[in-house]
């Protein structure tokens, strides 16, 4: 599995982002944008299925999210795999190295991936002179508890019918919110995926997918899981959907 090295090109000026004018984010002031574009380093492009960071590494860097899927995840010395949570635009990563010394976690590309590459040592002057943007980390940090506190009641409570109709709704409305569809809402995840977030044998994990089929919600494809009605899937799972305004990112 490769794994990704930074470069430290510009490609997309911060004023520039393609991420500011989507509804789903809130608007930066000046000096915020300002001080965002002396933190941002470079991109990195990252191809799909490459690490993006290891479990266990010092990494030197933060990075936010500015095109394509990836996931975070965990391994046993046996090779199983816990999926923890999906990663999308917007999302930051690297932020547990930069505050607990190493990563506990990896992290790979679903699909190509870009991200924008930050410096971690920079990180206490936004502290010191940005609280608006300090704020802004402490509720993306808030908000990524709050989505492992619903993916662990899932995990715990929810039968494998609704763990998986929780999950594809789930990764839906994120994608939707983002305007990651174009035409046809294909979330790039094999049944392998859904298994290793689901905590399910893949036998398992395909029936159960087979009978949300069967209903209509979704049509597994080569290249993802076609999600045909979001709501029905939504009224399986006894889920209401997310609920949040306008979310920040770095």
């Amino acid at each position: 599995m490769a794994t990704a090295k930074p470069t430290h090109s510009f490609k997309t000026p911060c004023e520039q982002c393609p991420l500011r004018p989507l509804p789903h984010f809130r608007e930066f002031s000046r000096d915020e944008l300002e001080f965002v574009s002396t933190f941002k380093r470079g991109e990195l492009a990252v191809d799909a299925g490459a690490t993006i960071l290891v479990e266990g590494a010092h990494s030197a860097h933060l990075f936010t999210v500015l095109s394509g899927w990836g996931f975070r995840y965990k391994m046993l010395e046996d090779g199983r795999r816990q999926i923890l949570n999906y990663i999308m635009p917007g999302d930051l990563i690297g932020l547990q190295g930069t505050i607990m010394g190493e990563m506990q976690h990896s992290v790979e590309a679903l699909s190509p991936v870009t991200l924008c590459v930050f410096e971690r040592d920079k990180l206490m002057t936004l502290y010191n002179k940005h609280p608006s943007l300090a704020f802004d980390i402490t509720w993306i940090a808030a908000q990524e508890e709050r989505i492992l506190d619903e993916h662990l009641l899932s995990i715990g409570r929810r039968t494998a019918l609704e763990r998986a109709a929780y999950l594809i709704a789930f990764l839906f409305e994120r994608a939707r919110k983002l305007n990651l569809f174009n035409g046809r809402n294909v979330i790039p995840i094999t049944q392998q995926h859904i298994a290793d977030t689901l905590g399910l044998s893949i036998v398992h994990t395909n029936k159960t997918l087979k009978k949300l089929a069967g209903r209509n919600l979704i049509r597994w494809q080569e290249r993802g899981c076609d999600v045909l009605d979001g709501e029905g899937l939504m009224q399986v799972a006894g889920w209401e959907g997310l609920r949040e305004g306008k979310r920040p990112f770095i």
